[in-house]
């Protein structure tokens, strides 16, 4: 009996390989990725590689003033008409899609590539804000809100003192 036929990762006709990466923390996201995959039932990344390929999620940033909250977000590529800003007494959302197409033609070759993906962002807001004052600005691909407060929720602002030993 030949010592292949006790390798239980060959398969009658395979050539049995098996290969870790080289790094071992490349080894052992491999595994932990290998065991949510069993588990799940489905391709797992453990760190998220796979589905921020496949995902546009912008960037945002929140700015609080005495007198307004800015929010801005990266939109390259997404146009104002695939924009929906929304709000609510405490909550800011932001739904987009992005859509990309290039063609190419050459003498032997054509060559067409589309990417469709939409995203939804919400932010908490604090109470206070006048929703009938909100101005939206797309400009170079940035988003950039200005939600000003009301005249009462800049008064109710207080000042803490912080004492030092």
């Amino acid at each position: 009996m030949a010592l292949e036929n006790f390798n239980p990762l060959k398969k009658k006709g395979q050539l049995a390989t098996r290969r870790e990466p080289e790094n071992p923390f490349f080894a052992l996201q491999h595994r932990m990725n290998r065991m949510f995959d069993d588990f799940l039932g489905e391709p797992f990344d453990l760190f998220g590689t796979a589905a921020k390929a496949n995902m546009f999620m912008p960037q945002m940033n929140v700015s609080e003033t005495e007198k307004e909250i800015i929010v801005t977000a990266d939109l390259p590529g997404v146009e104002e008409k695939d924009l929906d800003i929304s709000i609510t007494k405490d909550e800011l959302t932001i739904k987009g899609e992005k859509k990309s197409e290039t063609e190419e033609k050459g003498k032997d070759f054509y060559r067409m590539e589309r990417s469709y993906g939409s995203f939804s962002r919400t932010v908490m807001l604090p109470q206070g804000i006048d929703e009938s004052k909100i101005n939206a600005e797309l400009k170079k691909g940035v988003l950039k809100l200005t939600i000003p407060k009301s005249a009462e929720a800049a008064a109710e602002r207080k000042k803490i003192q912080i004492k030092t030993e």
